[in-house]
């Protein structure tokens, strides 16, 4: 072996010396293609593979890449942001439109139902065209929805209008996965999949937060100018600095020709991404993961959580409070800081301490744990769910016409196991079918959907025919039958 090529071969195994049979995974790979990898990486223990290609966005520059997930685990938290936003104005919105409050909350639960189902139509044209031109004709669109509901004169016209915003607002809530699992590796999957997760989440208790404010110092009206003010904004940093994620490596096993290297004016450019052309398979190719146990288990497991712990208490504060202890739209949206701070503990157990603990378990046994290993830290998640959404409702039905903290001590711990369940369900889906993060986002999104759409119009009747404290029996038996059993169950036959 010549001395040159002699040398490249020893920084690889230096590199990949703390693994085992590291570097025979590595030996396919030209000496090129491997000193490439060591002066883009420093190091060539990487899964998944990159190219020997600059616009591989795997090799882009760490900052390149965080900077695309800010602006799209933002585009997915607004998704969730706008379904949240009238929450805290359910009262003012019913006055307004001759409804009642609870035909008024039907205004959020359409656009919970939107958001699970668009993302089919939407996941197919970005595979084909790319990510970039859906988000900006998402952004655009929405804009102008929002609008709409804003000059909305009659509740069956909002409604309208806020069907269209769900449907152009959503790509990014679903394959949003994608982008995450096109530009980073594997060991820190999960710490960047939190980020996008807990944006999602936070879209939710945050919207409320502040426009109930604005619907109390303003007119609940300018929720929606907000809204299509931001969109503007999303459009225009996105246009100029949200590049394209999806790379086609190869097309039914044929590699593709190398990508030219991306340049600022391949941010003005659209194009065709895979040619391949669209079928109706393309557009159900999700529900194909209803076969298969390493996804549709997580799916139904997480739904199941968000529904108990994200969709129940953030509808009935703003039903109940403003009954039970006089509440205004202000003092609405103040409980939801109880959500945004279990959230955010959440993520720090969900996101890099699951990382670290897959990390810590591949030094232990020399290899990569099985995915499987990555489910353990969310039996953590079901028992704070449990416990939280038992101390919620119990402490409601206790409390009296005097307002206390103790229904949003549960409500905080309900979140935190909420987020650590959300991070950890989805990067284990995730990594059991990477290629296809897209359909395994825009499949869990659905489940959670349909459910988050179901949840307002039973909750409140289910409580009324029961009681705050049966409720709490109820959501607890569910989540041990649909969320912890299926989990376990999984972990013994996998």
């Amino acid at each position: 072996m010549e001395p040159e090529r002699e040398n490249k071969r020893e920084d690889v195994e230096k590199a990949g010396s703390s693994h085992v049979g590291f570097v025979g995974e590595t030996e396919s790979l030209s000496e090129e293609h491997l000193q490439y990898l060591l002066e883009r990486h420093g190091t060539v223990d990487l899964d998944p593979m990159p190219s020997m290609d600059d616009a591989d966005p795997y090799n882009w520059p760490k900052h390149k890449k965080k900077i695309n997930l800010a602006l799209v685990a933002f585009h997915a938290m607004m998704a969730t942001f706008t379904a949240a936003a009238i929450q805290s104005a359910f009262v003012p919105i019913a006055l307004d439109l001759h409804v009642s409050v609870q035909r008024a909350t039907y205004l959020t639960a359409l656009v919970i139902a939107i958001l699970g189902g668009a993302p089919l139509f939407w996941r197919p044209l970005a595979n084909r065209y790319g990510r970039r031109p859906i988000f900006l004709v998402s952004l655009l669109c929405s804009l102008v929805g929002n609008i709409g509901c804003a000059k909305s004169p009659s509740y069956s016209t909002m409604a309208l209008c806020r069907a269209i915003t769900a449907f152009f607002i959503s790509p990014a809530a679903a394959i949003g996965t994608a982008a995450v699992s096109e530009t980073f590796f594997k060991r820190e999957r999960a710490t960047y999949m939190g980020i996008w997760t807990i944006m999602v989440t936070c879209g939710v208790p945050i919207a409320p937060f502040i426009f109930g404010f604005v619907a109390e110092r303003v007119s609940y009206r300018w929720i929606y100018w907000v809204l299509a003010m931001v969109n503007g904004a999303q459009f225009i940093l996105y246009f100029l600095f949200g590049p394209e994620t999806l790379y086609v490596r190869d097309i039914d096993g044929v590699p593709q020709p190398t990508h030219a290297a991306l340049t600022k004016t391949s941010y003005f450019s659209f194009h065709r991404i895979d040619p391949r052309p669209l079928t109706i398979g393309d557009f159900i190719h999700p529900f194909s993961y209803c076969l298969k146990p390493r996804v549709w288990g997580p799916a139904m497991s997480y739904a199941m959580v968000f529904l108990w712990t994200g969709i129940m208490p953030t509808i009935l504060i703003p039903q109940i409070f403003p009954e039970k202890f006089g509440f205004n739209t202000q003092q609405v949206g103040l409980q939801f800081l109880s959500v945004i701070l279990g959230s955010v503990i959440g993520e720090q157990l969900g996101g890099r301490t699951s990382d670290r603990w897959m990390w810590r378990r591949q030094r232990a046994l020399g290899k990569a744990p099985p995915p499987e290993y990555r489910l353990w830290l969310s039996h953590f998640g079901f028992v704070l769910s449990i416990i939280g959404a038992v101390v919620f409702l119990v402490q409601v039905g206790n409390a009296g016409t005097k307002w206390n903290i103790t229904p949003l001590v549960g409500v905080t711990i309900a979140s935190v196991g909420n987020q650590l369940i959300t991070t950890v369900l989805i990067t284990y889906a995730v990594d059991c079918y990477r290629p296809d993060a897209a359909a395994v986002g825009v499949f869990i999104v659905f489940v959670r959907q349909v459910w988050g759409f179901i949840g307002p119009f039973w909750l409140p009747n289910l409580i009324a025919a029961t009681s705050f404290n049966a409720t709490a029996g109820i959501g607890a038996a569910f989540i041990v039958v649909f969320s912890i059993i299926p989990i376990a169950l999984l972990q013994a036959v996998t």
